[in-house]
């Protein structure tokens, strides 16, 4: 059986690009001209994975990407990404990433090291390890 690559190539690019939206495998297999079962099998044997997956996956990047580099709350982010529930988006993140969105962002932050100073420029300048009291 050959697989409709096109179709299969333009959902993975629907999917991309509507995350962080609603979006069925009915609405898909209507874009594409596919049946929905059709629709699935070609998916998982193109890419190992049906395209709920694929998109579960592509959010929680999307999230672990914004804990990183952004202020937003974390329910803001389940919504950013197109989930409509706070704690669908925890188990799932948790399950993805095997730790609570929480504690990614905490553990993301860089932690500040202290600078190292090589010796002779410290003769050179007169710095002491001592501090000045």
């Amino acid at each position: 059986m050959r697989l409709p690559h096109t179709q299969v190539r333009l959902v993975r690019l629907l999917l991309d690009q509507s995350y962080d939206t609603s979006i069925t495998i009915e609405d898909m297999s209507r874009e594409v001209a596919l049946s929905p079962f059709y629709l699935i099998r070609s998916f998982r044997r193109a890419y190992k994975q049906t395209p709920h997956q694929y998109l579960v996956e592509r959010r929680i990047a999307r999230a672990k990407e914004l804990l990183r580099n952004s202020d937003l709350s974390i329910t803001e982010i389940c919504a950013a990404v197109g989930f409509e529930s706070l704690g669908s988006f925890s188990t799932l993140f948790r399950k993805a990433a095997g730790v609570s969105p929480r504690a990614y962002r905490i553990s993301s932050q860089p932690t500040a090291t202290p600078a190292y100073i090589p010796l002779c420029a410290c003769l050179l300048h007169g710095i002491t390890d001592q501090p000045d009291l």
